[in-house]
């Protein structure tokens, strides 16, 4: 499995830990230990298989002139039947054109892509926390809702993942690949 993300600047990325640690010191959430090297990101594809060099190569090629994208992160959300608890930001046309994009090139590709994160069915977030029963889910919203605070961000990066194992309680799946965008 190999995922696209998008990473945020550092004052976002420190910002959404400090999110993660709150959620954890509250006993609600242990995201960012049940992955290797956890990022904040907002996930732009996913495939279950890829040509990885010539992906690669692709990514250099299609993002060395891009520019950071600014988002806004103004709503907590979550997905139902999955106890995941993310901020999601303002869908504006710059993001779901950024998006659109990265597709349209990369469509030869689509064949092993996840539909979920295909233009038109894509739902842009950053997770917080996964996997939580409805009496935690319940609990980090009233968390994150307390905090009250929008965070202004910019996508300063495009990385490649790449699922190395999932066999344990914690996830390896470290970057394999990123490219920074023009600041």
């Amino acid at each position: 499995m190999y995922w696209v993300i998008a990473l945020f600047d550092d004052a976002t990325e420190e910002r959404i830990r400090e999110i993660w640690k709150e959620l954890r010191a509250k006993e609600i959430s242990y995201y960012e230990e049940e992955i290797n090297d956890a990022r904040p990101h907002l996930t732009i594809g996913s495939y279950t298989d890829l040509n990885k060099e010539e992906y690669i190569q692709s990514l250099k090629m299609f993002y060395q002139d891009d520019r950071a994208l600014k988002v806004v992160f103004n709503t907590v959300g979550s997905f139902l039947n999955f106890g995941t608890l993310f901020l999601s930001p303002t869908v504006t046309r710059e993001l779901l054109d950024f998006h659109t994009y990265h597709h349209d090139h990369f469509q030869t590709f689509n064949e092993s892509a996840n539909p979920l994160y295909l233009p038109g069915n894509w739902i842009p977030h950053c997770t917080l926390a996964n996997k939580l029963s409805p009496e935690k889910l319940a609990d980090g919203f009233q968390h994150c809702l307390e905090r009250g605070d929008k965070i202004e961000a910019k996508i300063t990066d495009i990385a490649l993942i790449e699922l190395v194992d999932d066999s344990k309680d914690c996830v390896d799946a470290p970057i394999v690949f990123s490219q920074s965008l023009k600041r």
